[in-house]
């Protein structure tokens, strides 16, 4: 274990996240230093905008999503932490890190979201979401930070949705010590935490029963899969 948790981990062995953050040239960020900038720098972009177009409404939305993004890279490095401090799988560590399948699943999800914005909604009827939030003509800097914003979020959903997939693949492919168990089911559940976080941009989307049903899916299945891989940590323990 030691030789596990003592190096550092190297490219192919990380979330597409960290590995940005550790191949900054001339940076050597921690972790809570790299979350605490992408925080500020988004939040003071929306409420820049907000004072110069007069979109506070907008920003309420748009902090709202920043701080899901933010809180949720804090749960993608904690989840990798506690999968790092245990021995791990060769083949699982190669499917949850080296995949990068979760950037596959961002990348339909923020297709959908931009095919939903900005052709179903607005010929669904009734106001579109985008002109609620920005008016019938948009500014333009606020859409490309409002896009690159929702891919942030978007990332953040596809890493939950597959590290709750290659759990339960996980816990039912492998048997673990009581220790090692422990740790994945701490994880697990982080990644259910993960999860719930992104309810908190309901409130905004309550007239938009395709983006609700949606979100309120994702988490409910999420906490399904994440909640049978705890279970089956748990009966598939060696006694003691």
């Amino acid at each position: 274990m030691a030789s596990q948790t003592s190096r550092k981990p190297e490219f192919g062995e990380t979330w597409v996240y960290e590995s940005i953050i550790s191949a900054l040239p001339g940076l050597d960020l921690s972790q809570p230093v790299a979350i605490a900038i992408q925080l500020a720098v988004f939040e003071v972009g929306i409420l820049a905008l907000a004072a110069y177009y007069g979109l506070w409404n907008a920003a309420i939305a748009g902090t709202a999503a920043v701080f899901v993004a933010a809180v949720g890279s804090a749960e993608m490095l904690r989840i990798s932490t506690l999968t790092r401090a245990v021995p791990v799988p060769e083949s699982y560590r190669r499917l949850l890190f080296g995949s990068s399948v979760e950037v596959v699943l961002a990348v339909l999800a923020y297709i959908a979201l931009i095919t939903h914005l900005f052709v179903f909604d607005p010929a669904s009827g009734g106001t579109p979401l985008v002109e609620r939030l920005f008016g019938p003509e948009p500014p333009v800097l606020v859409v490309y930070l409002t896009l690159l914003v929702l891919w942030d979020v978007c990332y953040r959903i596809g890493t939950n949705w597959w590290a709750s997939v290659t759990a339960l693949w996980r816990s039912a492919r492998f048997r673990f010590e009581p220790e090692t168990a422990r740790a994945f089911q701490r994880a697990d559940l982080e990644t259910v935490a993960f999860g719930l976080l992104q309810l908190l941009l309901v409130p905004f989307i309550t007239d938009f029963p395709v983006l609700l049903a949606t979100i309120v899916a994702h988490v409910a299945a999420v906490t399904t899969v994440c909640g049978l891989s705890v279970v089956l940590l748990q009966v598939r323990m060696p006694s003691t």
